[in-house]
């Protein structure tokens, strides 16, 4: 059973939402929140499996409450809901652990597979799509971590093209080698460098200033 909250200042949106989840044999929605202070306070006391989350709210908004309940129960996968596939919220709240975005006006099956999709431990955004999102956007850069050169020249490899927005089947045709040995290179990765998955990997090369320079 997939344990879901809903963080979200409009109580329609949130009672269709919930509706939506409750209909489905195996989802349950553990809670609603109207702000991200409440959002986090809920996350904690009902430890969901993924969190619904807008990222415009009064008290607390999503970015700062997606980046508490990722730090305090890492379980927890944050889906944010936005209302432009190109918003600087969304990039905001990616960059602060969410795994992934979905626009409010999605298809009801969209948002039910991407529930499942998160739960499952992948991302719902494509990589491609995350490197399009920072591209428009644009963040700091910093210096590449200690862990970062830690990585064989072949991860640095699979990291670059990652990084780049590649699936795990367009890297294995690029490298000629198998889906699973991409899969297990990119998994030895993001262990690595400490990171959740494949979004957060697009995010850390932009935030270090390497989506261009590991081919």
């Amino acid at each position: 059973m997939i344990r879901v909250l809903i963080v979200d200042d409009q109580a329609l949106f949130r009672g269709g939402i919930r509706m939506l989840v409750e209909s489905q044999p195996d989802m349950t929605c553990v809670g609603e929140a109207a702000d991200g202070a409440q959002g986090v306070r809920l996350a904690e006391e009902q430890q969901p499996d993924v969190v619904l989350m807008d990222v415009r709210m009064p008290v607390l908004d999503g970015i700062g409450a997606t980046a508490r309940i990722v730090q305090a129960r890492p379980a927890s996968r944050v889906l944010v809901l936005t209302t432009f596939d190109l918003d600087e919220a969304a990039a905001r709240a990616i960059r602060a652990g969410a795994s992934g975005f979905i626009l409010k006006d999605a298809e009801p099956e969209l948002v039910l597979a991407s529930i499942r999709t998160v739960h499952a431990g992948n991302e719902v955004v494509a990589a491609s799509a995350t490197r399009e999102l920072f591209k428009a956007f644009g963040t700091q850069r910093r210096t590449a971590p200690a862990a970062f050169a830690a990585l064989t020249d072949r991860e640095r490899q699979i990291f670059g093209l990652a990084a780049k927005g590649l699936s795990n089947t367009e890297i294995a045709r690029s490298e000629f080698v198998s889906e699973a040995t991409v899969k297990t290179h990119v998994s030895r990765i993001l262990t690595k460098l400490g990171l959740r998955d494949r979004v957060q990997l697009v995010v850390f090369a932009y935030e270090h200033g390497l989506t261009g320079e590991q081919r």
